[in-house]
């Protein structure tokens, strides 16, 4: 068995998000991704809606989702310096792998909204846990372009839907750091009765 699938759990208690601007080659190869991504959906899914949706972009994509969001960025703010606008385009382009989950809620279905969103994230935690365990890294971001209309139109989700998360996937160029963590006894309870 391979040694670091000898105790997940503690790969996931040890599980680290890595900031995206510090992900580098290599990536998952096509057969990893695969797995990943079927990993990734394997989420709970009350009435088996399938309320997501997944789009995986590699360099060539990466790079025109900058120019859209560098074109974006200008026309958002006229005082842009140019700094500003080439951060924009590099944004999407921080790691080999740029996995896009958006929502696809299907709210004629009696299942609350709530619950078909819930779903989306555990799709999205899914692929940061899948990620690590294949030994990669990875970051979960939103950031502005998530609730920009026009960027939700380029990337082909609808109005009335949710941009939930971009995944950047890649290797660590270095170690993250530990970051402060809630107590258990900070934030679970054991009751032993109800008023």
């Amino acid at each position: 068995m391979n040694d670091r699938l000898s105790n997940p759990l503690g790969i996931l208690l040890n599980r680290r998000s890595v900031v995206a601007k510090n992900l580098t080659e290599p990536g998952p190869d096509d057969d990893e991704l695969t797995s990943l991504l079927a990993t990734g959906i394997r989420v709970p899914d009350h009435g088996k809606i399938g309320p997501w949706r997944l789009q995986v972009m590699r360099k060539p994509v990466q790079a025109r989702l900058g120019d859209i969001l560098a074109a974006r960025f200008r026309a958002l703010h006229d005082d842009a310096s140019d700094h500003q606008i080439e951060f924009e385009r590099q944004r999407p382009q921080r790691a080999p792998i740029l996995i896009v989950v958006s929502s696809r809620v299907d709210r004629a279905r009696q299942v609350p909204e709530i619950e078909q969103l819930m779903s989306c994230g555990a799709v999205c935690q899914n692929l940061l846990n899948a990620s690590v365990i294949l030994g990669y890294a990875a970051q979960w971001l939103t950031e502005w372009p998530a609730f920009d209309e026009e960027i939700k139109a380029a990337l082909g989700v609808p109005d009335d839907q949710h941009l939930v998360g971009f995944i950047y996937i890649g290797s660590a160029a270095e170690p993250p750091n530990e970051r402060p963590r809630p107590g258990l006894e900070d934030v679970v309870s054991y009751p032993e009765t109800l008023p």
